[in-house]
C-alpha cells in the first residue's frame, strides 16, 4: 500500500512539474510582444484557421474578401450594417421561442421572445421566407402575430414534406444556403433582399 501511495505522489508531482515546464514564459525576454507568437506561427506554416466568435468570423472572412478584391467600393461597404444582421441571426437561433404544430402537408412555426428577439424575427423572417418559396416544391407564408412571427410551409409532395417536418423552423431558417452570398452583398452596400 505505501508503495502505491509513493508511486502515485511521484506521478502526480511529475506531471505538475512538466505541465508547469511546458506552460513557463522563462524564456521570454522582458516586454517580449505576445503578438509576434502568431507571427512565428504563421511563418512556420501552422496559422489558425478560425478568427474566434461566430459573428466575429463572419466579419473577418468579409474584410478578407473585400481587401483581397481591387474592385471593391470602399465608399459603398456597409460592415455596420452586416453586422447588425449578424446580431439578428444569433438572437433569431439563440434567442427565439418556437412552438411548431403540425399541419397537413407541413408545419406551422410561431417564433416569440424578448422585444429586441421579436424585432430580429420581423426582419429575419419575412427575408428568409421568400428565398425558402423560391423552392415550387413547397408553399410559404409568413405573417406577424401579436408577439411574434408564424412561418408555414407545406407541400403536397410527401418527401418534402417529411423534410419540412424534419428540418422545422430553425433548419428552414438555415436552408436555402445563400447566406454567404447575401453577407457580402450587405458588406458591398447593396440590397442584399433584392436579389
Amino acid at each position: 500500500m505505501r508503495t502505491k501511495i509513493i508511486l502515485t505522489a511521484t506521478v502526480l508531482i511529475g506531471g505538475a512539474a512538466y505541465a508547469i515546464a511546458q506552460t513557463s514564459h522563462t524564456g521570454h525576454s522582458d516586454g517580449m510582444d505576445h503578438s509576434a507568437h502568431g507571427q512565428e506561427r504563421a511563418i512556420s506554416g501552422a496559422a489558425l484557421s478560425e478568427p474566434g466568435q461566430g459573428a466575429f468570423a463572419a466579419l473577418s472572412e468579409v474584410v478578407r474578401v473585400l481587401e483581397a478584391d481591387p474592385n471593391t467600393d470602399w465608399a459603398q461597404v456597409d460592415l455596420a450594417g452586416l453586422r447588425a444582421h449578424l446580431v439578428d441571426m444569433d438572437r433569431l437561433v439563440m434567442d427565439a421561442v418556437v412552438m411548431e404544430t403540425g399541419l397537413q402537408g407541413g408545419i406551422s412555426a410561431i417564433a416569440t421572445g424578448d422585444a429586441d428577439t421579436i424585432a430580429a424575427l420581423r426582419r429575419m423572417v419575412p427575408a428568409h421566407a421568400a428565398q425558402l418559396a423560391r423552392d415550387d416544391r413547397w408553399a410559404v407564408a409568413v405573417s406577424e402575430t401579436s408577439g411574434g412571427i408564424e412561418l408555414r410551409v407545406t407541400s403536397e409532395i410527401p418527401e418534402v414534406v417529411a423534410r419540412i417536418k424534419g428540418l422545422g423552423f430553425f433548419g428552414l431558417m438555415a436552408s436555402k444556403d445563400h447566406h454567404r452570398e447575401h453577407h457580402l452583398m450587405m458588406a458591398r452596400g447593396i440590397d442584399a433582399h433584392g436579389h
